[in-house]
């Protein structure tokens, strides 16, 4: 008979031994983070034990998201249209196979450490150079500027000052000033613009331009897939809100204010349906189209307005109004290096 020992193991002999191992392996590993969590990391006959620092904890939600007990530099900066300062954790009586435990005792997933981990940098706080110190109506607040630089090319979220280049109230009602002033300096390199509209009830919502408000020879329309429609609402304006303090920088003062509100904000970016983005001509501005509808549109005389769902950017309507509406204010902003 043959010698069974010189046999080579079939392949599924080898994968299960090859399994017991693994989860031998996967065992010894759950009983060594045991001992981490119930002598603190320390071997359970040294004597020389570090106290093991528990954080007080609060409520969880209702989405299991744990909101209050991470010190502030343990919160992973918020990128994109819905910002939040909270992260996932579990309580300490959790498997902590499945957790990575902090400095103040909570246990983060581990995609909540990568993430924070491979975080971008903080941007820079804004600043809104252009209002006078006698302009009453300011359309933007630093909050609603703040919710729409994380959306603008990346390229532009890095400059920390936005310029005034039209103001209803400052500059006049007049769409050829309006295009005149947002012409761009010759320095100036594929800037951004920002147009903003108030309407008779309050509301506020608009759009972001790829490029100036200009009108164009034979009805053509012209930007890039970086436009977008966006409409927001004020929720609360309480000292205490939990809101990004950025600065207001009047043109011709030195002094700066600060404001904090909690606003509502939604934005509709570029379907790819149509390249109708941005069409301006001597008696009209408009922003969206297709089916023969405008996603917003202002007369020349600055007094009607209209805004409808429309292919190019699937939004809603965007003024609580309805689809007709009657202006009360209109910026337009600049973001670019000079």
């Amino acid at each position: 008979m043959r010698n069974m020992a010189s046999v080579p193991q079939p392949a599924v002999a080898r994968d299960q031994q090859h399994a017991h191992s693994l989860a031998d392996t996967i065992r010894n590993t759950i009983r060594r983070l045991s001992f981490d969590l119930t002598s603190g990391g320390q071997h359970p006959h040294s004597c020389n034990r570090t106290p093991h620092h528990h954080h007080d904890f609060h409520d969880l939600g209702s989405d299991g998201v744990y909101e209050d007990a991470l010190d502030d530099d343990d919160k992973p900066e918020s990128r994109g249209i819905s910002h939040s300062a909270t992260v996932p954790v579990t309580r300490a009586t959790d498997k902590a196979a499945d957790r990575t435990p902090s400095k103040n005792g909570l246990y983060l997933s581990h995609a909540a450490t990568t993430s924070q981990l491979f975080a971008a940098p903080p941007l820079t706080p804004l600043t809104l150079a252009g209002y006078g110190e006698r302009t009453k109506s300011r359309l933007l607040s630093p909050q609603l500027a703040e919710e729409i630089r994380h959306l603008v090319p990346l390229r532009l979220q890095l400059y920390d000052t936005w310029s005034l280049c039209y103001s209803l109230e400052q500059h006049g009602v007049s769409l050829t000033t309006l295009y005149s002033l947002s012409v761009p300096p010759r320095t100036t390199s594929r800037p951004g613009y920002v147009l903003i509209v108030e309407d008779k009830l309050g509301g506020i919502f608009g759009a972001y331009l790829s490029e100036n408000p200009r009108p164009t020879k034979n009805g053509r329309y012209y930007g890039n897939g970086e436009c977008f429609l966006w409409k927001s609402r004020i929720i609360s304006k309480t000292p205490n809100a939990s809101t990004t303090s950025l600065t207001y920088a009047g043109g011709d003062s030195d002094t700066a204010s600060t404001k904090s509100v909690n606003i509502q904000f939604r934005a509709f970016p570029y379907t790819g349906i149509n390249d109708y983005m941005i069409l301006c001509e001597p008696g009209f501005l408009s922003v969206g189209g297709g089916d023969g509808k405008y996603g917003l549109y202002l007369d020349d005389r600055f007094e009607k307005g209209i805004s409808n769902s429309c292919p190019a950017f699937g939004n809603e309507p965007l003024s609580e109004c309805g689809i007709k509406f009657d202006i009360v204010g209109i910026e337009v902003w600049r973001i670019s290096s000079a």
